[in-house]
């Protein structure tokens, strides 16, 4: 209480009513999996051309992940986060200079193929005696997904000249003072697609002001990633940082809403799922493997879900760096049509009866006979309509669970569920009594009101729409005791109309009369 010790006239700002709850974003997806460079640490990119920059490009006959981020933002998708697994003895490359380290972004043979060229800035300046001289260094870095045919310091010399690299950099003015914006760290740090530069603690406190190296030093894949590198491990002691899904489970990255993992195999699908059913605020989409048929069980194959959604058949694409048909799994397509439904009409709207874009065509044919199995099993199909294009035609979880059968309707729990935990974290130690949970009441029905207006909801009325209970009758006094606030909510969520169905008939003037 504020304390009146003079006469005056006090003006004070209290809270009363009802706190406005922020809808949680629902299509920021993560996409985990082997790239051809970069680093393990999630990294949030917004176009393929981002996701090119700091991740390279198509790599490998059986490695899906660019074309899965390119189907995702070519659907629809807006934002995503890249996880680069790798084996857990994969070592990082990287080259002495000076009293500095420069390695490589990330672990792997890629960090070999890695150049760098110091050489003085490209700004001067008067020295006391009025002599140019450079204010700092010139950090070039360039990039071989190859070994080239040439030598790299050649490019170096002159950019115009072979060998050309696969990616490259430059940081001019890198200056050593702590204090200047173009200070080597401050410039580097999240800017740098292609090394790291550590200090190793020596006198000086500037790279060298000409060298040319190759990160030879380290730089190695180890084995391929196993099913425990994508659940996720503490990375070795110099970096003690977690990689895979135990990363995605950070603070950072708390608006990631769906989780792929592009034509990854049984096991690694699993922790995916459990994954997001641990975690509650989260939806998977596994791919089946590319020789599954129409006999495929789903449940039995993988498991019984509702925190994820299966789709068949594979696609063909057009490969985004040759041009050339490739057959690819499906779910990041997908996923970017989650994303485009979610922004053109809600996370109410079932991503299904939609266009895939960049696909032409699918692996097998699927007709109404072939969905009339595949359809109870949870397996949601994919298929081509004359003059309709190619579309999703399947709108289901995993779950043999008939109130969780709809991706839209556990997609919309997970929202306002998301929303409503966010949203009222400034109940928790408030006094409670009546007038908090009234004010709790006002503010969830504040929310779920705008929701059902919207159409997320089932109801001609908003007693229809939902319900809101948090007093005497859902709490004992024990719980109150005990500092518990217990609150009931009821909802009625729409739910796709799957199957429409017209009954038609003759209306004769014999029947009118």
């Amino acid at each position: 209480m504020p304390e009146y010790l003079h006469p005056g006239v006090y003006v004070e700002e209290i809270e009363r009513g009802p706190k406005p709850i922020e809808a949680v974003p629902t299509s920021t997806a993560a996409f985990i999996g082997e790239t051809e460079r970069g680093p393990t640490k999630p990294r949030l990119v917004t176009s393929y051309k981002d996701y090119t920059r700091w991740f390279g490009g198509v790599f490998g006959d059986d490695k899906f992940m660019p074309y899965a981020v390119n189907g995702f933002f070519e659907n629809g998708g807006k934002r995503m986060y890249v996880c680069r697994v790798t084996d857990d003895a994969a070592t990082t490359a990287e080259a002495a200079f000076g009293s500095f380290v420069i390695r490589a972004a990330g672990p792997g043979a890629w960090g070999k193929g890695v150049y760098v060229f110091v050489e003085p800035s490209s700004t001067q300046k008067p020295d006391s005696n009025k002599k140019l001289v450079p204010v700092g260094v010139k950090l070039r870095v360039a990039y071989y997904a190859s070994p080239p045919n040439g030598s790299p310091a050649e490019w170096f010399k002159d950019p115009t000249r072979p060998p050309f690299p696969n990616a490259f950099e430059t940081f001019d003015d890198l200056d050593a003072d702590e204090r200047s914006p173009n200070y080597w760290n401050k410039r580097l740090t999240d800017n740098s697609a292609l090394i790291e530069v550590i200090s190793t603690g020596g006198p000086a406190n500037a790279l060298p002001d000409k060298k040319f190296a190759q990160l030879t030093k380290n730089g190695d894949n180890g084995k391929p990633p196993d099913v425990a590198d994508f659940a996720g491990r503490v990375q070795l002691p110099q970096r003690m940082k977690p990689q895979g899904l135990a990363a995605l489970e950070l603070d950072p990255y708390r608006d990631v809403a769906l989780v792929y993992s592009p034509g990854a195999p049984v096991d690694v699908n699993l922790v995916v799922i459990e994954h997001c059913e641990r975690l509650k605020f989260r939806f998977a989409v596994v791919d089946p493997d590319l020789s599954a048929t129409t006999d495929f069980q789903p449940r039995s194959a993988i498991t019984d879900t509702q925190y994820a959604a299966l789709y068949f058949p594979w696609i063909k694409i057009s490969d985004p760096q040759t041009g050339a048909r490739k057959i690819v799994p499906p779910g990041g397509h997908v996923l970017g049509v989650y994303a485009r439904t979610d922004t053109e009409r809600g996370v109410f709207k079932a991503p299904a009866n939609e266009i895939l874009r960049g696909v032409l065509d699918i692996t097998a044919e699927i007709d109404d006979s072939t969905q009339d199995v595949l359809n109870p099993r949870g397996v949601n199909a994919i298929r081509k309509f004359a003059e309709r294009g190619i579309r999703i035609w399947g709108a289901r979880t995993l779950t043999s669970d008939a109130l969780w059968k709809y991706v839209s309707v556990r997609r919309l729990f997970i929202f306002l569920e998301r929303s409503i935990y966010e949203g009222t974290q400034w109940v928790v130690f408030e006094p409670n009594d009546d007038r908090l949970w009234a004010r709790v009441i006002d503010t969830i029905r504040l929310f779920l009101r705008t929701q059902w207006r919207l159409g997320a909801l089932f109801g001609r009325t908003e007693e229809e729409a939902f319900f809101i209970t948090c007093d005497r009758s859902t709490m004992t006094q024990d719980d109150i005791l005990n500092g518990r606030l217990i609150c009931e909510i009821g909802i009625a969520p729409v739910r796709p109309a799957e199957f429409v169905i017209f009954r038609i008939f003759q209306n004769t003037a014999e029947a009118q009369t």
